[in-house]
């Protein structure tokens, strides 16, 4: 089971003319709404701040781009950047998770829009502050907000699950999957990737993955509808890994890191950036990705 990548990737590159985007553009968030692809990505210039960059696009490959970010670093809550957006709209809301590059580490931001073009920031209340790679579920669960997330500080690195009645007070922090086995494509840390997919199977979770040589890879596994803190299945095997020319040099060579996802007809679109220089997509069909868990009587 393998993604397929887009034969014209890389779909975004730097624009040296945009002084905020001239270096870098990568790890790509994405939301399907009312037939059209919203893009959310991350972007470097010669002053190395992370902002958000917006595009829009009606097929999912071609994509008109604003010339000006969307989103920008506040200096207080964080100076050095806003990294890695994910992006989910629940009920008429988007709702964006992202990290916070400060003087003193990195920590959770969250922010929400109507528009993609006017935001109002949420101060998490969060006790541990170097944590990262933070996603919301597109919808509440028994009346809860839920979120993944990967504290830094804990070993071996792998994902965390909390809860939230208010998005600002968070609770029940608990890891729900590890790094795999030793030698394996995800042996030294895992990270949640593209938001959750609600599927007849599970929430689809596409996942990335480090290896001892510090390979990024992407994977699959399936959560429990009604508690997603239950794994069902995980797919042994990297659903993408880096082979092109675009995801083997750049910034950090070896590089496929996925922000985004959607479901659009039969297809799931995963949208990742090339070792942190550019973005791309691929896609599977619904059916082989869903098939492989078939098997698992929980599903």
């Amino acid at each position: 089971m393998r993604l397929r990548r887009y034969e014209g990737n890389p779909i975004l590159k730097p624009k040296p003319e945009n002084e905020w985007e001239s270096e870098t553009v990568f790890n790509p968030a994405v939301v399907y709404d009312r037939g059209l692809f919203h893009l959310l990505y991350r972007a470097m210039g010669i002053d190395g701040i992370s902002r958000i960059g917006y595009a829009v696009s009606t097929d999912g490959f071609n994509f008109f781009r604003f010339d000006k970010p969307v989103f920008t670093p506040k200096l207080i809550l964080e100076p050095r950047g806003c990294e890695d957006p994910r992006i989910v709209k629940i009920e008429d809301r988007f709702f964006m998770t992202y990290t916070a590059y400060s003087v003193r580490g990195v920590r959770i931001g969250l922010a929400t829009t109507a528009n993609f073009i006017e935001w109002e920031r949420y101060e998490i209340e969060w006790a541990e502050r170097d944590d990262k790679d933070a996603v919301l579920f597109p919808e509440k669960i028994d009346g809860k907000y839920v979120l993944l997330h990967r504290p830094m500080h804990k070993e071996p690195p792998g994902i965390w699950i909390s809860y939230s009645d208010n998005l600002a007070d968070w609770y029940g922090h608990r890891e729900i999957m590890g790094p795999g086995e030793e030698g394996s494509w995800d042996s030294k840390k895992i990270g949640a990737g593209a938001q959750p997919i609600r599927t007849e199977k599970g929430w689809l979770l596409i996942y990335h993955g480090v290896d001892e040589d510090h390979v990024y890879r992407l994977g699959a596994a399936i959560f429990r509808l009604d508690d997603p803190s239950e794994l069902l299945y995980r797919y042994p095997e990297p659903i993408l890994e880096p082979e092109t020319y675009y995801e083997m040099r750049g910034e950090v060579p070896r590089v496929v890191f996925a922000c985004g996802a959607c479901e659009v007809g039969d297809k799931y679109y995963v949208y990742y950036g090339g070792a942190d220089r550019v973005v791309c997509v691929a896609t599977i069909d619904k059916e082989e990705l869903l098939g492989k868990c078939i098997s698992i009587s929980t599903c």
